[in-house]
């Protein structure tokens, strides 16, 4: 099966593949095609809903979106669906350093720590089937930034599960429990059946 994955970010494809268990992924840009659409969603599925439904319309094939970010207790939920704009000023975006080293002077001084990432996935097979999943990872963030793996706020996020700062995980280890990992595997499932169903015809 062809997958359409609706990102222009390469890291991203690379991760999602390898949570999927080898599916090849397809960017926008890969066939040339112009896709930044705009993400006026009130919510992480309603983000990815919107991605999944303007690639959709645009190659009329089979299509995975995702929209991830990292919500905060003390900072009323946020940054949210805004995670990968945190700080950006006047069209200049942050870098990923640059995002978490501002998360963290955020915090100073906040007693509640806690937060989760949250991964909503949006699977469009043709027009009248889809498939939305939602999952989360439950942790807090530390005082000070670890680690080498990951990327985004990885450095500063602590699982709770298991009391380790995703960066310092290795990527298999990262995916046992992250919120991507979560979700791609119950994607997975949809997607292994659809490619066998389609096997058989």
């Amino acid at each position: 099966m062809k997958l359409y994955f609706a990102s222009g970010n390469d890291h991203k494809r690379k991760e999602m593949s390898r949570l999927l268990g080898g599916y090849e992924l397809t960017l926008p840009k890969d066939e040339g095609i112009a896709f930044d659409p705009e993400e006026t969603g009130r919510d992480f599925i309603g983000n990815a809903v919107i991605k999944a439904e303007a690639l959709y319309a645009l190659v009329h094939a089979p299509v995975l979106a995702d929209d991830s970010g990292l919500c905060v207790d003390a900072l009323g939920g946020g940054p949210g669906i805004y995670s990968a704009r945190y700080g950006e000023e006047d069209g200049r975006k942050l870098s990923d350093r640059e995002k978490y080293m501002l998360l963290l002077k955020n915090l100073e001084g906040a007693e509640d720590r806690s937060a989760h990432f949250t991964t909503a996935l949006c699977l469009i097979l043709s027009d009248d089937r889809r498939c939305i999943i939602q999952e989360t990872c439950d942790g807090w963030i530390a005082t000070e930034p670890s680690g080498s793996n990951g990327f985004g706020y990885d450095p500063v996020f602590v699982i709770g599960e298991i009391g380790r700062i995703t960066a310092d995980l290795p990527e298999g280890e990262k995916d046992i429990y992250s919120h991507r990992g979560k979700a791609a595997r119950l994607m997975k499932l949809i997607l292994d059946k659809e490619t066998h169903d389609d096997s058989k015809e």
